[in-house]
């Protein structure tokens, strides 16, 4: 299914991609990198990326409604989880914190960016296979620290493989038994959690995901549908 163009540096993934998007590329080309000069997380935040760690963007073209394509950001979260579990010791296992970080130990092993450019969806991932940013206002990881053994090029190979799987699922059963993977491996029901919104962040208890992948939030004032933010624990 996936079509890989490895480059030894690039800007930013996502931005080759988006040119191979525009040019008309096919669904399932995979922009590999590895190294970025100028690689980029969620919010336009700079994402640090030095040779020896996983950087994809894969286009892919779904015909799918708008409406949905908020789903594959759990898609992908799942796809990264599966892969960082085949890396590691088969006593530690990836959890999910909402909608799509990847954690290890409470540490956090993966950033998943989605962008649209026209009808096509990028689905960046980066893996942090032997380094991790220190800078950051939360804990980092790596497959290293974690007791894995891994190239970038195996870290690939089965990130697109558990990828295809999970995307399969996806279009050929809905968004159900995603959510309910998801579910698995992330916040229990009860967790009380903060969910950031500018100056007036919302604090409740988890209740789960909505049939759309929402946030669900009991709190003082009822139930709240959470559909952005970043989300912490309180």
């Amino acid at each position: 299914m996936f079509v890989i163009q490895h480059h030894e540096r690039v800007g930013s993934t996502m931005d080759e991609a988006r040119h191979l998007a525009a040019a008309g590329a096919p669904h399932g080309t995979v922009v590999h990198a590895d190294e970025q000069t100028a690689g980029r997380g969620r919010l336009q935040r700079d994402w640090y990326s030095p040779p020896g760690n996983l950087y994809t963007s894969t286009l892919l073209r779904l015909n799918a409604p708008a409406s949905r394509l908020s789903e594959l950001s759990f898609v992908a979260a799942l796809a990264v989880a599966d892969t960082v579990d085949a890396l590691l010791p088969k006593t530690v296992r990836a959890t999910l914190k909402w909608p799509n970080d990847v954690l290890v130990n409470g540490a956090k092993i993966s950033g998943i960016l989605l962008e649209q450019t026209g009808d096509a969806t990028i689905v960046g991932i980066g893996v942090n296979v032997l380094y991790a940013p220190h800078n950051v206002a939360y804990k980092t990881t790596t497959i290293a620290a974690c007791g894995g053994i891994a190239s970038v090029d195996s870290a690939r190979d089965i990130l697109l493989d558990r990828l295809e799987q999970r995307l399969s699922t996806w279009q050929t059963d809905g968004f159900a038994p995603i959510r309910s993977a998801w579910m698995e491996r992330g916040h229990p029901i009860g967790t009380p959690l903060r969910a950031g919104s500018g100056n007036h962040p919302v604090e409740g208890i988890f209740a789960g995901l909505d049939d759309d992948g929402a946030l669900l939030l009991d709190t003082d004032a009822g139930r709240k549908r959470i559909v952005a933010g970043d989300i912490g624990t309180r």
